[in-house]
């Protein structure tokens, strides 16, 4: 069996809409497949979509089983009954481990610089002329998971693919104007819902060596002016329990920006210093909605030189 997952801290939509969406093509192609997952589903992925007719499979994994990893290429992170020894294939767009799976699989290790892992997996769907074969419910799931990472496609990081890739699937599962509006609002209201949750869920701890604070955690939301004014107190309280050093980033959909607060003066100084932005009263705004992929990779280019 063919095990398609993720990482162990989490699953976010990219990852959920991934694993399931390539277990589904590996299984029409005749080859079988179960998307599986131990870790805790995060809030972007929202109720409606925990809905939809698609989903993770029940299913005990064993000591025979082959795993193909989506949207992750760290093996220190990886879901905790992954055997590295039996990954087959890597489909990833975070940075740091291009190298060490292309010298261990080949062209089966995809790494690149993207704004969705779920752009990927759609174009597979493509390139093995199954598309139309695809169920509504998947090409939804990939559709808001593309939304989701490259910030309504209006991120830096979005690419001609991304657009590409959401348009044809957004056309397939028939989704409206108004559903990356509907999608993040709904986010934002789970998230302020069960605020330390959201927040545990989807922290990163970051390398000594890297000019970031320790602790970087991101959230995803419509209007992040309201989520900082009415839960300051709590945001801070949360991130200040796991490390005095530490970094949020606050997406606002609705405003394309990015909002950074920090913890204390140290990482208020990494963060200026790398970012090149000035940080008043804990808070930084930057012009643009910038993902924590792309600070990281900033980290990784300073580090490096």
């Amino acid at each position: 069996m063919i095990v398609v997952t993720s990482g162990s801290a989490y699953l976010d939509i990219d990852a959920y809409a991934g694993c399931i969406a390539f277990a589904q093509l590996l299984n029409l192609q005749g080859i079988s497949a179960k998307a599986v997952s131990s870790a805790a589903l995060n809030q972007s992925i929202c109720q409606s979509l925990r809905e939809w007719p698609a989903a993770l499979d029940e299913y005990p994994v064993t000591e025979r089983d082959l795993f193909v990893m989506i949207d992750i290429s760290d093996p220190a992170h990886f879901d905790s009954f992954v055997d590295v020894q039996r990954v087959v294939e890597v489909i990833d767009h975070h940075p740091g481990f291009e190298a060490y799976w292309q010298d261990r699989l080949g062209t089966l290790a995809t790494l690149e610089p993207i704004g969705a892992a779920c752009t990927q997996v759609y174009e597979r769907w493509v390139d093995a002329q199954l598309f139309h074969a695809m169920p509504s419910a998947t090409a939804a799931l990939l559709a808001t998971a593309i939304l989701d990472n490259t910030l309504n496609l209006k991120g830096q990081i979005a690419t001609t693919r991304d657009q590409l890739a959401y348009a044809a699937l957004a056309d397939k599962a028939q989704l409206t104007d108004d559903w990356p509006a509907r999608y993040f609002s709904e986010c934002q209201a789970a998230i302020e819902h069960d605020l330390p949750a959201a927040l545990n869920n989807d922290l990163k701890h970051m390398d000594a060596d890297l000019p970031l604070p320790r602790i970087v955690g991101q959230l995803t939301v419509w209007s992040a002016q309201r989520l900082l004014q009415e839960h300051r107190a709590t945001l801070i309280a949360t991130l200040q329990a796991h490390d005095p050093d530490w970094l949020l980033n606050v997406i606002s959909i609705e405003e394309q920006c990015s909002y950074l607060l920090v913890g204390n003066a140290v990482s208020a100084e990494k963060v200026a210093a790398l970012l090149d932005v000035s940080v008043d009263d804990h808070v930084a705004r930057l012009p643009t909605a910038l993902l924590r992929k792309q600070i990281l990779r900033a980290a990784l280019l300073k580090r490096a030189r």
